[in-house]
């Protein structure tokens, strides 16, 4: 089965993409990854089964809560070596003629009659422009989150190394103003997960301005949480996939909760001030103050 307008969740780790990516997994007209597709790599077709089985009423829910949607980065290194942590974002110029064929095979044959769209999640570098030379009729979903709130989650999570300093983290070297910066507030690791966020923003500006409007669309998390079902039915409308009241009944089954207000409870006043200081320009561009 072709693969036809492939919609994928992009945006910055803790960012909300994860509830985002799980309620519209809900939706019946798509295919996602699961982790079958990790622990069996070179075998879609488990995946394609459990996609078919999901939407038998008897087995589904059970089947939900053993098989989740996942980012899945142990299939994607398995068919695309590099793909997993690249020191920079990839571009089209990093598909190579055997990756677009063995990615574009292998994802098509998890899809099913029922379920002929595929939702994919890529958290970190937006990898807009290979997945575009993969899927030109590729859609993304970008989930913008606080940067404040965000550089508190990711301080807050094992998988964070920024505790070991930028020369062994996933984002490449500082920028001499990034490195400016980070030293200006004496290598705070606040500061450091807030350069985070300001890369992988600029990463992904970068990658817009190459899609056309109709291909792009951005989504706060804070309106997520607080608008779902508007939210849900903007992403469908953008997606071309049909509402339905079912679809509508799996996302009033969510209790999603906005958890900005970490950031001011957990983070001292002193380190607020700075990553108010630090941010200033993107909160301001992106309507955060």
């Amino acid at each position: 089965m072709n693969i036809q307008r492939p919609i994928f969740i992009v945006g910055a780790g803790r960012s909300g993409s994860t509830i985002c990516h799980k309620i519209f997994s809900e939706h019946p007209d798509v295919a996602w990854l699961s982790p079958l597709c990790s622990t069996f790599p070179a075998h879609p077709r488990l995946n394609k089964f459990l996609m078919a089985a999901i939407d038998y009423p008897i087995i589904s829910k059970h089947l939900r809560k053993c098989f989740t949607p996942d980012e899945c980065y142990d299939f994607w290194e398995f068919h695309c070596k590099g793909f997993r942590e690249p020191c920079r974002d990839l571009s089209s110029d990093d598909l190579t003629n055997k990756t677009r064929h063995n990615l574009r095979d292998v994802m098509s044959q998890m899809l099913t009659d029922k379920r002929s769209r595929l939702l994919v999640k890529i958290t970190g570098w937006p990898r807009i422009g290979f997945l575009r030379a993969l899927f030109a009729d590729a859609l993304f979903i970008h989930i913008l989150r606080d940067g404040r709130a965000l550089a508190n989650s990711l301080i807050n999570v094992d998988f964070w190394r920024g505790w070991k300093g930028p020369q062994h983290w996933r984002w490449g070297e500082l920028t001499p103003s990034h490195r400016h910066e980070w030293e200006k507030y004496q290598k705070s690791f606040i500061v450091l997960a807030a350069i985070q966020w300001k890369i992988l923003l600029h990463a992904m500006e970068r990658a817009q301005k190459h899609i056309e409007t109709d291909h792009f669309i951005e989504l706060k998390y804070e309106h997520f949480c607080s608008k779902p079902l508007d939210s849900f039915r903007q992403l469908t409308d953008f997606c071309g996939l049909n509402w339905s009241p079912n679809f509508e009944k799996s996302i009033r089954s969510y209790n999603i909760r906005n958890t900005n207000f970490k950031w001011r409870k957990d983070l001292t006043i002193s380190q607020q001030n700075i990553l108010n200081e630090v941010l200033y320009e993107h909160l301001l561009k992106y309507n955060y103050i």
